[in-house]
């Protein structure tokens, strides 16, 4: 069931909030001249402009940002509404959307899918996945409903749940004398080419902010922007990546890693939710299923 309310302010929404016909297109997955020709009809119906184009997309004009907060809320009921006649009964229905991170899909994808359409055979479920910062992007544009993600250091937001929790470890090739130990101090990092992720990675502004404060001096030799080929390059000895070791390549045979100490950097696997989108029953069902299931799963969960 769609929503009660005309399809064409769910786009003109979309538009509002993405600031482009194009990407908001492309979240919608319609043809972007479909969606110039429903802005067209609204303005029509309105007798108004609802957007005014600029060089990087379009503007709210002023009439357009007296309708704004007023349809997101009319929007937010309907859903509220069309959620509780689907779910009349307790029964989950409806599309849920879960971001994942790359490293987590191995382990978690089959299993989360199975269990979705084991106990909500109603509920459609749609994974996806991208690094930490993209997810963030897909949860403030209403893309996902909710999404794991990565948080470096102490986690302080209460609306999203700790699913796991581990340390950082320098990540080399197996029998590297400089992993011999099995711990390294952070201080001894400097020197060493490290194989990071580029800016904005969490990882990369808190290793900066790091060596600020420290006075450290780290060698950032490669950029990479997936755990699978940071871990790829130190085994070809291109450098020592940095990473949790919660599900990125335990039992490769190539790799060794020693655990950072002086101080340890905290790493947490988080449940993120949107703001942008409503919560239905299906939403909490699953979202509770993950906070179950996936700490089961990782090694350090909870």
């Amino acid at each position: 069931m769609q929503s009660i309310l005309d399809p064409k302010w769910l786009f003109f929404i979309k538009v509002a909030e993405q600031g482009s016909l194009t990407r908001a297109a492309d979240a919608l997955d319609v043809p972007q001249s479909m969606l110039s020709r429903h802005i067209n009809q609204l303005e029509i119906q309105c007798g108004n402009r609802l957007f005014r184009r600029t060089g990087r997309g379009v503007v709210l004009t002023e009439f357009g940002e007296q309708l704004f907060p007023r349809l997101q809320a009319l929007i937010a009921d309907a859903d509220s509404i069309t959620d509780a006649i689907r779910t009349t009964g307790g029964m989950p229905t409806g599309e849920v959307r879960v971001g994942m991170l790359p490293s987590t899909v191995p382990m978690l994808a089959s299993t989360l899918f199975a269990t979705v359409r084991e106990r909500f055979p109603r509920v459609k479920l749609h994974l996806s996945d991208g690094s930490s910062a993209q997810l963030e992007e897909q949860l403030r544009e209403g893309r996902v409903d909710m999404a794991l993600l990565l948080r470096e250091g102490p986690v302080s937001d209460a609306g999203e749940s700790v699913l796991a929790q581990t340390t950082l470890q320098l990540v080399g090739p197996r029998g590297d004398a400089v992993l011999r130990e099995g711990t390294i101090a952070l201080g001894d990092l400097q020197g060493l080419p490290l194989v990071v992720p580029s800016h904005p990675h969490p990882l990369r502004a808190r290793l900066d902010t790091l060596a600020e404060a420290r006075g450290l001096r780290l060698r950032f030799e490669v950029e990479a922007d997936s755990i699978r080929l940071q871990h790829e390059i130190a085994a070809a000895g291109g450098g020592y990546a940095i990473t949790s070791g919660l599900f990125e390549l335990r039992d490769d045979p190539r790799l060794g890693s020693a655990r950072i100490v002086k101080p340890e950097l905290l790493r947490s696997v988080v449940l993120s939710q949107t703001m942008r989108r409503p919560h239905t029953l299906a939403t909490r069902e699953v979202q509770r299923l993950i906070v179950q299931v996936v700490p089961t799963l990782l090694p350090g969960g909870q």
